[in-house]
């Protein structure tokens, strides 16, 4: 998806988008003046490239880098051992989101920019805590992208931060780290002071911290000189225009503000105004600050009418920016042809950018706060050894956004968040939960474990009722489940089929003495393989209608006749249990919790309203069960009811009671963690089959009644 919207990109926009700053850069490749309203460090990437195939080819260049900049994310999410589906969401931004995909068109820094900030965290996370060398190459680092973006210079303190929060040497790796950064800096500022005769390091400074500081200014409050009353805005406080038209349209404009007093300097007087109204105005300034930056969190991109206009970063149906006349020129000039639009490309990126194809704001600010609860020590992070590395990236975000939230807004200020946010919320998660406790998925049916299981149980006809029964290690309680268990139900005569899983006591033993039919799996695997044995040796053995519990007693076997009823009086193939509508005794907050988030999330997925699905005690046709594409060897439930779904099948939930645990502890684990794979299933599930299989799914019966399917 992230190649296609590439190539869309560079079909649709010819030779490339050109933007006010992208001439500027062209402009600058020759001269390599400092003193331009960006740094430098980007001509000397464009200069060979533009060279080498003109502007197309930089932007192909571009997109390549912005893919593997996806690749390298999710690399290093897992050299940090974050769970795979985990770290495919800390790269999907980068990969997938339209505004990343614009700016890469662009003839336009942030994507040099972007290569530079992963580079700085492979450095710094890849191979544990950095020695001085690694640390001082960072701080090198941080010196060229400060000469790419002047805002990249405040990277230096969340590089501070991580290397004193991680390992020993903290201060010579800290100093060689600023040394780095200091030789950079100082040759930058070096090189600027020979070709301007004066000391700095960007012509921006003056015009953005005016353009900053003119928005709030209280000029009646501020001692204003003659020369300084002049940066006054004429517009009275609540109605003044934003920080862009302060900034460049009248700063930028060669005869504002009008005659200056003499011996002073447009710059001289700017910085003036701005000085004064910071220190006496601090506060305004600065919530002004904050109120830019949470912007960047919005749950969609919108834009205020005073911001950067939010149109400069989307795709356009013509072509952007043509009343500039240096537009045409420099797309004739470097690129080698008049700038034009591929209509049907740029509607195909228009509507997916407009309709969803970006990343929410809120989304990387929940990735945020997780990240800074595993800084915090949350869950199990004090052990993880992982509070560093998620620590990095969301000061990283944080200092940056906030840095350039200080002078301006612009959503394209906000992309980096797209590098360092996700990555810091997949660290921080893999923190705070653990390691990965899911096993991998299930080979197709029957696998080693099953033939060997199914071979040593003697060929078996069932009753039409079969109750399969998944258990490990449940001697102390399963007696009691199988002594309550009806013999028959609505006249129909009831098996109970008990799959023991690898287990080290004597529960077939125990299973055997009350009547039950045992198939012994000689290993471990998880209740969803335990389970999916049972389906398929009650279906070979005759089984008409299929039903599991648990054995550990929490459900009512009572309940049975009531649970089978719709599906023998053909109103439904599939029936579960819901302790919501019904009676629950619940022993875990956060479970009472996932309940009703999952019910939520599938009832979406689905488009069905579902409201327990993680209820052990359900029916359905034996059929079905066989059917259904099974692969979790543990968090089964939401897939067998969302395989159900996929299939046609009626669905139907009941109103049924659900204990506490009769004997014994739970196995699924911590909650948090149980709750983050249980949720990455019912996602992957929902992703097969209603996504990718969309077009090919067919009932999961033919029309004389047969399987379509067996699962695998």
């Amino acid at each position: 998806m992230g190649l296609v919207l590439r190539v869309l990109a560079i079909v649709a926009y010819r030779p490339a988008i050109i933007y006010t700053d992208s001439v500027q850069y062209l402009t600058n490749m020759g001269e390599l003046s400092p003193d331009k309203l960006n740094p430098i460090g980007y001509d000397f990437v464009l200069g060979p490239l533009v060279a080498i195939g003109g502007l197309t080819f930089v932007v192909i260049v571009q997109h390549l880098t912005g893919l593997l900049l996806g690749v390298a994310i999710y690399a290093l999410a897992r050299r940090l051992t974050v769970y795979r589906w985990l770290a495919a969401f800390a790269a999907a931004p980068i990969l997938l989101d339209a505004y990343q995909v614009q700016i890469e068109q662009n003839i336009m820094a942030e994507t040099t920019f972007d290569v530079i900030l992963v580079a700085i965290l492979w450095l710094l996370l890849a191979k544990g805590a950095p020695g001085w060398r690694r640390a001082a190459a960072v701080g090198v680092l941080v010196g060229a992208a400060f000469t790419v973006r002047a805002i990249g210079m405040v990277l230096l303190i969340a590089v501070v931060l991580y290397l004193i929060a991680s390992g020993k040497q903290r201060v010579r790796r800290t100093a060689a780290a600023v040394a780095g950064f200091g030789i950079v800096f100082a040759a930058y500022a070096g090189y600027f002071h020979a070709e301007t005769g004066r000391w700095g390091f960007t012509g921006a400074e003056n015009q953005i911290l005016y353009g900053r500081t003119a928005t709030v200014a209280n000029c009646a409050k501020l001692p204003l000189n003659e020369g300084t009353r002049l940066f006054c805005p004429k517009e009275p406080l609540g109605q003044r225009l934003g920080v862009d038209n302060y900034a460049h349209n009248h700063y930028g404009d060669p005869n504002w503000p009008g005659p200056l007093p003499p011996g002073t300097t447009k710059r001289q007087l700017a910085t003036e105004f701005a000085h004064e109204v910071i220190k006496h105005q601090p506060l305004d300034v600065t919530w002004a600050a904050l109120k830019d930056f949470a912007k960047g969190f919005a749950p969609t991109r919108t834009s205020e009418p005073n911001d950067v206009p939010l149109d400069r970063w989307q795709f356009q149906l013509t072509y952007p920016n043509l009343k500039d006349p240096n537009t045409a020129q420099a797309a004739v000039k470097w690129g080698g042809s008049e700038p034009h639009v591929s209509h049907g490309p740029a509607v195909v990126l228009r509507a997916y950018q407009l309709h969803g194809g970006y990343t929410s704001g809120t989304l990387l600010g929940l990735s945020a706060l997780i990240a800074l609860a595993a800084v915090a020590g949350l869950g199990r992070a004090k052990g993880s050894g992982l509070r560093a590395a998620a620590l990095l990236p969301v000061a990283a975000g944080a200092i940056l956004l906030l840095g350039s939230a200080a002078f301006e807004f612009s959503w394209r200020y906000q992309l980096p968040g797209l590098v360092l946010f996700p990555l810091a919320g997949a660290i921080g998660l893999r923190a705070v939960l653990g390691k990965d406790q899911a096993r991998p998925p299930m080979a197709d049916y029957p696998d080693a474990v099953d033939s060997e299981a199914a071979k040593a149980m003697k060929t078996t006809e069932f009753a039409p009722v079969v109750v399969v029964i998944a258990a490990y290690n449940e001697a102390d309680g399963i007696g009691l489940v199988l002594t309550n268990m009806p013999k028959t139900c609505a006249g129909l005569p009831v098996d109970v089929l008990v799959v023991v899983d690898g287990a080290t006591d004597n529960t077939a033993e125990i299973a055997r003495e009350h009547g039950a039919h045992v198939c012994v799996a000689p290993s471990n695997r998880g209740q969803g393989a335990a389970l999916r044995l049972g389906y398929h040796l009650a279906a070979q053995g005759g089984a008409q209608y299929v039903v599991t519990t648990d054995a550990d007693g929490q459900y009512d076997n009572d309940e049975l006749e009531t649970l089978l009823e719709p599906i023998l009086l053909d109103r439904a193939d599939f029936v579960t249990g819901s302790r919501r509508l019904g009676a629950e005794d619940a022993d875990s907050r956060l479970r009472w919790v996932g309940v009703r988030v999952f019910a939520v999330l599938a009832s979406i997925l689905t488009r069905k309203k579902l409201t327990d699905t993680s209820f052990g005690f359900r029916a359905m046709r034996a059929e079905l069960a066989i059917a259904v594409t099974l692969r979790e060897p543990q968090y089964q439930s939401s897939e067998l009811l969302l395989g159900a779904l996929a299939l046609q099948a009626r669905v139907v939930e009941l109103p049924m009671t659900m204990r506490r645990r009769g004997d014994g502890s739970s196995k699924k684990g911590p909650g948090l963690v149980y709750g983050a794979n249980y949720g990455r299933v019912m996602t992957t599930t929902w992703l097969r089959e209603y996504v990718l299989r969309r077009g090919r799914r067919r009932s999961w019966r033919t029309p004389a009644g047969r399987t379509a399917r067996t699962s695998r």
